[in-house]
């Protein structure tokens, strides 16, 4: 049981009312539930699930090797403790696009971006990627939206072309993935704020602007991809990121010291996390239905 108020449906309605807002939706990464609460908690518009967040989880490369299974499920635990709209990675389609968009439509998935690249996929970042036809890719899209029971449901079309075929080319495959269907694109791996703009005069759509960290794109603040005309700016690593560097250095530490005090401040408190996890709303809950006192208990 938990606390969450608002149905897949509601929060697929949302989605599509803050799109149409034209203000940019900032949209951090989850690798875990827990961090979807403190993603609601601050103010964010969205979650988002990432792919290759998924893989290194696992502890596996971004190279295509989870499953429908893997990502749905975790995906399923994280859109289920928020309010908040919900989109996921999904790859290449996971082989049969329609069971994926019907898997992730009924785990609570406000939407889902697939990529035109091959099935062993790299991450968008990298280099040597691989491509399938653009008419595969339409079709892909096309299996997407029939598949779909709830018109708002978003079917998110990633392009991985700039890097492999060229801007030029990229723009035109998007052309013929919204002819398709796909309400938003997302150019992947773009440079700085003139290829932005280029797709952004090119294209007529919801577009996503991905900021993930180390990567081939400039770091953009969410204002100026605002005034570019983006809908849409995702942080896809950046959480995960930032608990493995401080989890690294945390047991680098009790390792060297041989006890954890000079690191308690670094750590979240007892407090912190009951308040996050809603603990006291699960007592009470606890002590109305079984009408027993849980204080002391952990």
């Amino acid at each position: 049981m938990h606390f969450v108020e608002k149905k897949p449906e509601e929060k697929r309605i949302d989605l599509d009312n803050k799109l149409k807002s034209n203000k940019i939706l900032r949209i951090p990464g989850a690798y875990n539930p827990l961090t979807a609460k403190v993603i609601e908690e601050i103010g964010y518009d969205g979650v988002y699930v990432s792919g290759g967040v998924m893989s290194n989880d696992l502890g596996y490369p971004d190279i295509g090797l989870t499953t429908l299974n893997d990502v749905s499920n975790r995906s399923k635990q994280i859109a289920r403790v928020t309010n908040l709209p919900t989109i996921v990675d999904v790859d290449t389609g996971f082989k049969s696009c329609k069971e994926t968009v019907q898997t992730f439509e009924n785990s609570g998935i406000s939407a889902i971006h697939l990529e035109d690249q091959i099935e062993q996929k790299r991450c968008g970042h990298l280099d040597n990627k691989e491509l399938i036809p653009k008419e595969d890719m339409t079709k892909k899209i096309k299996e997407c939206v029939e598949a779909r029971s709830d018109k708002n449901f978003k079917i998110i079309a990633r392009s991985d072309a700039k890097s492999v075929e060229g801007i030029d080319k990229m723009i035109d495959r998007c052309k013929s993935y919204i002819d398709a269907g796909a309400e938003i694109v997302f150019p992947e791996a773009l440079k700085d704020e003139a290829e932005f703009e280029k797709v952004r005069k090119s294209l007529n759509c919801y577009l996503l602007a991905n900021m993930t960290e180390f990567g081939k794109s400039k770091l953009l603040d969410f204002k100026q991809l605002e005034e570019l005309g983006y809908n849409i700016v995702i942080y896809p690593v950046t959480t995960q990121r930032l608990a493995m560097k401080s989890v690294e250095d945390g047991l680098r530490a009790i390792f060297a010291d041989g006890h954890q005090n000079n690191i308690i401040d670094k750590m979240q408190t007892r407090k912190r996390l009951y308040d996050l996890v809603e603990y006291e709303k699960y007592n009470s809950l606890d002590e109305k239905i079984y009408n027993f006192s849980t204080e002391g208990h952990e």
